[in-house]
């Protein structure tokens, strides 16, 4: 049994969906799924995920959406707000809510656009938004004018509510696509400083930018941050459209060293599934849920960066905190959220096998570690390999 701060062999008991007792040889009338030879860690918490739901169901829908995410471990996720029509409103998020808890498999945040329907000006819906929603963002873009957004922010500061930020100046993007993110990222946390709110940023993959967080988070503002596993082991020798870009070597390096010195906070997937044709046709992104354990695992973990259990920390523990979920670590109360894992399993990608409709991956063929064997969410098995 291994999370941010467990590495012990035992046995777990959950009862009515949480953990109850925890220790060795439990002897239990229930069901009992016999562990042995493999690792049980807490199920893994996606911070950044597209599910399509509603408007664009022909690239993926709740149903497919919440089995991609079973199959790579993950029970709870946060679902950005690029639908159609953009979710700006309770009537969408109750929409996708009602759809996730039909579908049974994962538990579901929809954060909701800073911006009504991405115009870019409006914030008023912000006023109505009620306690399900606990983060905004314009993912995709971000908010072009300053005062936009430091409005934004200061309502969100008011209301209590996260801004996560897709940081790119979409003018500058086409002159340089590091320029962008790198300007934005300064922009965006001077905003943030200045509002005193809790800002997230999505998919760090810039060393300067890095810097940037680290910095403020060295000043003490609510400042935290997520990395995707593309950005983790591929870098721009790898063609392969996806925003932000990959990046170089010494991009990568940065940023594994800023997860071993504990600076980044969470792992986003940024799981953006496609049709073929959409794809072809250059949209940005790939199918990533199904396969983001085993990617983080072998060039973070089997690469000897870092433990398994800041690993968890990232991928788990901070998600639940930062997203209120009562889950992320093996503790009496929590939610019996698991998965078992074989991480003595070498095995191939191949986007054959996923149960995502988008197949676009830049892992084809990729050798990986650790094989998801099985997904458990309150006691119940949602996801087997077998």
């Amino acid at each position: 049994v291994v999370d941010a701060s467990l590495d012990v062999e035992m046995d777990l008991y959950i009862r009515n969906g949480i953990i109850e007792e925890m220790g060795r040889n439990l002897n239990k009338q229930c069901d009992v799924i016999d562990g042995r030879g493999y690792l049980l860690l807490p199920a893994f918490i996606d911070t950044h995920a597209h599910f399509r739901d509603p408007g664009l169901t022909y690239k993926e829908d709740s149903v497919t959406g919440s089995r991609a995410a079973v199959k790579g471990g993950f029970t709870a996720v946060n679902l950005m707000a690029n639908t159609k029509p953009v979710c700006s409103t309770m009537e969408t998020v109750n929409y996708v809510m009602k759809k996730a808890e039909e579908t049974g498999l994962v538990d579901v945040h929809q954060a909701v656009s800073i911006t009504k329907d991405f115009n870019g000006k409006d914030i008023d819906h912000l006023d109505v938004l009620n306690d399900d929603v606990k983060l905004i963002s314009e993912d995709g873009r971000d908010v072009a004018s300053s005062e936009v957004m430091l409005d934004a922010m200061l309502k969100a500061k008011e209301k209590g509510l996260i801004v996560m930020s897709h940081v790119e100046d979409e003018k500058l993007v086409k002159i340089d696509t590091r320029l962008s993110e790198n300007v934005m990222t300064i922009r965006n946390i001077e905003l943030a400083k200045y509002a005193k709110c809790k800002f997230h940023l999505a998919h760090v993959s810039t060393k300067e930018a890095m810097k940037m967080v680290i910095d403020s988070k060295k000043e003490g503002y609510s400042i935290t941050c997520e990395v995707t596993p593309h950005h983790i082991a591929l870098t721009s020798d790898i063609q392969y459209r996806v925003n932000p870009s990959l990046r170089e070597k010494e991009d990568v390096d940065f940023i594994i060293n800023a997860i071993k010195n504990g600076y980044v906070d969470t792992i986003g997937t940024d799981h953006a599934p496609h049709s073929v044709e959409d794809k072809q046709n250059g949209a940005p992104g790939l199918s990533g849920i199904e396969t983001a354990f085993s990617v983080c695992y072998t060039a973070l973990v089997k690469a000897g960066h870092i433990s398994l259990n800041k690993l968890s920390e990232i991928m788990s523990k901070n998600a639940a905190k930062l997203l209120g979920f009562n889950k992320g670590e093996i503790k009496i109360g929590m939610d019996g959220d698991l998965v078992l894992i074989d991480i003595s399993q070498k095995y191939k990608i191949s986007s054959d096998n996923f149960v995502s409709k988008g197949k676009n991956t830049p892992f084809e063929g990729f050798e990986v570690w650790g094989k998801v064997i099985k997904t458990i969410k309150k006691g119940k098995v949602v996801y087997s390999e077998d």
